[in-house]
């Protein structure tokens, strides 16, 4: 039956290259706020996959895809929507990679996409409460939920005989949510979470906070925030007072920016990031460098592929409507049809065309479960002389 509906689909594209269209995708990321240091590369990675599908003469008939950058501003929920809103009224996107942080993410579902129809890909909203949220068949991500993310960080820290922790996230719906999970799968396994506590971002002292947590005590610190932001903030006061020497640093926490910020105390410290040692993930590296961007930085893999599968569903469907190609993307991403990976997307909107199945595989080994979400995997990484090293995958 995909066969057969891949084959209409592809009857109804090339039947259409008289209509060929500029086909709009928003990429609605946080280019200013908490993880501004990642999305430059993020949005460079969406846009080399657009730029390949467009310098193909390959999709919907001779179409081009091209991308448009909106400010989510990853922290700032009106902002993003608004930002959202502009995407689709003045732009008049097909579709939008995005959001970027979870809160954000679930404002944007819920006050712009659902009811304008839109599809989201998010390459890196890991709220776990986003896999039950209401999404009318128009949500997917290509970066798996911080339920999975708890789960391994826990194995990690019993691994590295962690018996106790002190825990502090940043106060959002991303914060929260993996603060959960990480306390949740830290207990079942023996351990002991001495403290829970959130803090808030964009402040200047942190002292009051750093007490808290030095008073609970524990083992070693896991800051659930983010990189540019308080989680770093966090970080500096722990070491200045003495409170704690090693901290966890889960995914918020990944990128060059923390390390070349506090310096040689960091390292021994450690933590993991959604990422895949996959075929395609060292072929996106080799783009990025001929591209100029790092293919390997956080949440850059799950951008290219965000962007690759709004392409693919696109053309399977044989249509930019996202009313039509909504129902195409979980079709493209899974088995069964021949793999698809970085650099062959023409080859992936050849093989639509023809009718043929494909099972993208992208960058980051991209299999969607559920209602559309990656199953995942996670990059194991430690500081080591100032820089995040990768020691495994899991």
């Amino acid at each position: 039956m995909k066969k057969l509906l891949l084959a209409t689909a592809a009857t109804a594209a090339l039947s259409g290259a008289a209509f060929a269209e500029e086909v709009k995708v928003g990429i609605l990321i946080g280019f200013t706020g908490p993880i501004e240091s990642l999305t430059p590369d993020m949005a460079a990675a969406a846009e080399l996959a657009m730029k390949e599908v467009s310098d193909s003469g390959k999709f919907l008939g001779g179409s081009t895809m091209v991308g448009v950058r909106a400010d989510s501003t990853c922290g700032d929920a009106a902002a993003g929507t608004a930002a959202a809103e502009r995407l689709i009224t003045s732009d008049a996107v097909k579709g939008i990679v995005g959001g970027d942080c979870s809160g954000v993410t679930g404002a944007v579902l819920q006050n712009v996409a659902r009811p304008n129809g839109m599809v989201m890909i998010s390459p890196s909203a890991t709220s776990p409460a986003l896999s039950s949220a209401e999404d009318d068949g128009l949500f997917f991500r290509t970066a798996p939920s911080d339920a999975r993310e708890g789960e391994v960080m826990a194995d990690i820290l019993m691994e590295k005989g962690v018996k106790s922790i002190a825990l502090t996230y940043t106060n959002n719906d991303y914060g929260k949510g993996l603060a959960e999970a990480i306390a949740t799968s830290f207990t079942a396994k023996g351990g002991v979470v001495t403290i829970n506590a959130a803090h808030e971002d964009g402040k200047a002292d942190y002292s009051a906070e750093v007490a808290a947590l030095a008073s609970a005590g524990g083992d070693l610190l896991v800051v659930a925030g983010y990189l540019d932001q308080g989680g770093k903030g966090i970080i500096q006061a722990s070491l200045d007072t003495g409170a704690f020497a090693t901290f966890g640093l889960p995914g918020g926490m990944y990128g060059e920016s923390l390390p070349a910020a506090i310096g040689a105390a960091l390292d021994g410290s450690y933590g993991q990031i959604a990422g895949s040692d996959s075929t395609g993930a060292a072929t996106l590296i080799e783009m990025g460098t001929a591209n100029g961007f790092d293919g390997a930085n956080a949440y850059t893999p799950e951008s290219y592929d965000a962007a690759a599968l709004f392409a693919l569903a696109m053309q399977a469907a044989g249509s930019s409507d996202p009313a039509v190609y909504k129902d195409k993307v979980l079709d493209v991403a899974n088995a069964p049809g021949e793999k698809i990976y970085p650099g062959e997307l023409a080859k992936a909107l050849e093989l639509i065309a023809a009718g043929t199945d494909v099972d993208y595989e992208g960058a980051t080994a991209v299999e969607l479960i559920g209602a559309g979400e990656s199953a995942g995997r996670y990059r194991q990484f430690e500081v080591k002389g100032g820089a995040l090293e990768t020691i495994g995958f899991r």
